[in-house]
């Protein structure tokens, strides 16, 4: 009788330590292949197209008169000399000097037109979010070969109650049209330093980080 008590006593332990294991463990569901912490042969990113509240700097060549220093309006317009409300957002720089140099060519003849972006903050689609249990929740602007590391230190890391290994990246597949969800283990990349679990991002990337449930 007492070794019957004892075997149950010791399955009702093992149930528990499952129970207890599968609320703090990993999130199950597809994973990204790891990336390296610093890019052998880094490359440029997607061409950067211009967010509302972005300043540039627009250059006339030979009419500096024309040129301006300006922020995209909420609106995702700007006014420059000569030129109101011209639509900004969505463009890429160079876009936006042919369609300044097709307006200002009412006025001068053959402009050069150039735009340099001076600040960033983009379009919400070249952003990486970072919400839940985090230090600093955050909207980040998306650079060429940003990894998952860099996207935690810019928010300072897990909270002190987040599961980081049940966080979940969500990505928009551009050729199915359709949204995808994949599993990453953050407590092991910021608390074991387990280099496997760091993956490369993607623009429009969203980093969701639960809490644990005790």
């Amino acid at each position: 009788m007492p070794i019957d008590r004892f075997s149950r006593l010791l399955a009702g332990s093992a149930m528990l330590s499952l129970t207890l294991g599968g609320c703090a463990g990993s999130a199950a569901g597809p994973q990204l292949p790891p990336a390296t912490f610093v890019a052998m042969q880094e490359g440029p990113g997607e061409e950067y197209v211009i967010g509302p509240l972005d300043e540039l700097t627009i250059f006339v060549w030979r009419n500096p008169e024309l040129g301006a220093q300006v922020q995209v309006r909420p609106d995702g317009r700007i006014t420059t000399p000569l030129i109101t409300d011209m639509p900004a957002v969505g463009k890429t720089p160079s876009m936006l000097a042919e369609d300044l140099k097709l307006q200002l060519s009412q006025y001068i003849q053959e402009p050069l037109v150039s735009v340099i972006v001076n600040k960033f903050a983009g379009t919400y689609s070249q952003q990486v979010r970072v919400v839940g249990a985090t230090e600093k929740p955050a909207s980040i602007p998306y650079r060429a070969n940003m990894t998952l590391l860099d996207a935690m230190i810019a928010v300072g890391g897990l909270s002190e109650y987040a599961a980081g290994n049940r966080a979940r990246l969500i990505r928009f597949d551009k050729e199915s049209g359709s949204q995808k969800e994949y599993a990453v283990k953050l407590a092991d990349l910021l608390r074991k330093g387990d280099s496997k679990a760091n993956v490369m991002l993607m623009p429009g990337d969203v980093i969701i980080i639960p809490e644990s449930s005790f």
